[in-house]
């Protein structure tokens, strides 16, 4: 199924992405308060220990996901900047830390237009919304830098084509409701469209693959596909 309409307002958008960012670290800033109620509330030492190792960890992990979406959804740089991917591979592994799958990151050292790193991260939470029970997500960036193919491959058990990322990663169709999960991978479609590449979501064998790429080096198949 091919959709192909791009017509969520801005502020709509705007405020779906918000949501998306809040849901993310609402559970490590929880843990971090409740980390502080016990040193509050608790004078047994060994309570205190586990509440400060509860403290630092979830703080690690509250800084690693606003760090991640200041770089995937946020305007990190000026208009036009470029970003060195080594310091993208650091967001990215940082993210990971909390995540169930490990991440090989195949790339260059160079620097890429900043909306590029914005897909590129945005297609490796595809990647892991691909395979909910863990598994290696492999991001590779190859070709010509100023115009990069970008591929994100995950195997794992029961991988498979995210529901919202084959209904909303080529648009939303008439009449689709869009929340704040299907808005992750809409906009990866609207940076994609907006760079001029080709984006496709598919499985390949018991692997998912997402990859972005020139128009005219693409298949005629553009959207996401089961």
């Amino acid at each position: 199924m091919s959709n192909t309409q791009d017509d969520v307002s801005p502020l709509e958008l705007a405020a779906l992405l918000c949501s998306r960012v809040c849901h993310d670290v609402i559970s490590p800033v929880g843990a971090i308060t409740n980390g502080l109620e016990v040193l509050e509330d608790d004078d047994d030492p060994e309570m205190r220990v586990h509440a400060m190792n509860l403290i630092t960890q979830s703080a690690q992990q509250a800084s690693a996901k606003l760090q991640f979406a200041r770089l995937a959804f946020g305007a990190a740089g000026s208009a036009g900047a470029e970003l060195d991917l080594g310091d993208a591979c650091n967001v990215a592994q940082g993210l990971m830390k909390s995540e169930k799958a490990n991440l090989i990151w195949d790339a260059p050292h160079a620097t890429i237009g900043k909306d590029y790193v914005k897909l590129a991260l945005n297609m490796l939470l595809i990647g892991l919304a691909a395979i909910p029970r863990g598994g290696v997500v492999t991001l590779t960036i190859e070709g010509d830098m100023k115009a990069p193919i970008l591929r994100v491959r995950s195997s794992g058990q029961a991988a498979r084509v995210p529901d919202e990322t084959r209904t909303f990663l080529g648009g939303r169709a008439a009449g689709q409701f869009l929340d704040a999960r299907a808005a992750q991978p809409y906009f990866t479609g609207l940076v994609a469209r907006d760079l001029g590449l080709s984006i496709e979501a598919r499985m390949e064998g018991e692997e998912f693959l997402i990859e972005a790429m020139s128009v005219e080096a693409a298949s005629p198949s553009v959207s996401a596909s089961q």
